[in-house]
Order: structure tokens, then sequence, then C-alpha cells
């Protein structure tokens, strides 16, 4: 598969989608990643033989065009001493290269095309990658809070925890039941007896047989 083919491919994928399907997604978003960069790692290479190329052609076409020149010079100068033969062969020379300087711009403008190309393409990648990263970190919080509520729900139901709520249900009924002895205890210890009723019920009988004979006492002494 060529560089632009699997570049496409990658650009292009569903993530979610193959995320979705897979019985693993934390390895397969591992992989994907692994593959993205190794892909962005060769677009970057041959991007960076694309600009190296461009700068020898330039040199190329460079040099082309000072012997271009030359050539001109010396047809111009053999013309100029009757020299025709000369002449003709140096515009025959030039002739040669400018048809070899005319390849050269051609593969100069196929160059840029594709050094345009694979800039496009690494800023997409990298595009690319960052969403995926960013699937990644949510995809591991996911994980990591699905993990930590599956514990919490299997220590909930375990039997640990059911004897510790018995438990705590018992010790809350004792709880009870002790406040309810200190309340009775508190009403016996403020409520009167029948027997003490009946003795203020005396007791006060007699403070009246008492009263009447003072009374009738201070009436005898007044007479």
């Amino acid at each position: 598969m060529g560089i632009f083919s699997r570049f496409a491919d990658i650009v292009n994928s569903n993530i979610s989608a193959l995320l979705d399907k897979a019985e693993d997604p934390e390895k397969m978003i591992r992989l994907i990643i692994q593959e993205m960069e190794d892909t962005l790692v060769e677009v970057r290479t041959n991007s960076a033989k694309a600009i190296a190329d461009k700068k020898e052609l330039a040199r190329k076409v460079s040099a082309m065009e000072d012997q271009i020149s030359e050539w001109q010079q010396k047809a111009s100068l053999a013309i100029t001493k009757q020299r025709e033969d000369l002449a003709r062969a140096a515009l025959i020379e030039k002739q040669k290269l400018e048809k070899i300087i005319k390849g050269l711009h051609d593969e100069q403008t196929l160059v840029a095309e594709t050094i345009e190309k694979l800039t496009s393409e690494i800023a997409k990648l990298e595009t690319k990658i960052a969403e995926t990263r960013a699937k990644q970190q949510a995809l591991l919080i996911r994980n990591q809070a699905a993990h930590n509520r599956r514990d919490v729900q299997k220590h909930l139901h375990t039997s640990r925890t059911h004897e510790a709520m018995a438990k705590f249900e018992q010790y809350s009924r004792k709880v009870d039941e002790l406040e309810a002895e200190a309340d009775l205890y508190s009403q016996s210890g403020n409520a009167k007896s029948l027997d003490q009723e009946f003795a203020e019920l005396q007791a006060q009988d007699e403070i009246e047989k008492e009263l009447s004979k003072l009374k009738e006492q201070m009436k005898k002494n007044e007479k």
C-alpha cells in the first residue's frame, strides 16, 4: 500500500466505529495511534526528501541557465568573428540544454505539488492524531470510572457488607431498647406509688382533724 492511499485510509477512518467493533477498545486505539504516528513519520520523511529534491533541482536549473547564457555568448562571439560553424555548434549545445532545463522545470512543478500535498497531509494527520488521543483519554477515563463503579457495586453485594449492615441494625436495636429502658426508669422515679397516695390522704385527714380541734379550743377560750 502506498503512502498516500494508507494516509487516506487513516484520515477517513471512523475511529468511533472501529472502537465499537473492537473486543479490546483500549488496545485497538493504541494500535491506531501507533499506525498514525508511523505514517506521520513516513510522510514527514517523504516531505523532507521532496524539499531536498526541490533545492537540488533549483541548483541544477541555475547551473543550466548559466551554461545556456555561456553558449549564447559564445555563439555571439563566433558571429562577430565570422565563424558561423562555431556559432551553429554553440546554438546546438544551447538548444540541448534548453530541452534539459524544460524537463527540470517540469520536475520542479511536480515536486512543488508533492510538497504542497504532503504539507497538507501532515496537518490533517496531526489533527487526526490529536482527535484520536482525545478519544483515548476519554476512553481511559470511562474505563477507570467503570472499574470503580464495578468495585463499589461488588463490595456492596458481598456477604461481609450484608453482615456489617445486619450487625449495625442489631446495634441500633440495642440502643433503642436501652433508651426505652432509661425512659421507663425515669417515669417510674417520678410517679407516686399506691401506698404513697394513701399515706398522703391519711396525713391530710389527720391535719384536718387537728385543725378542727384547734378551732374549737380557740372558741372556748374566747367565752
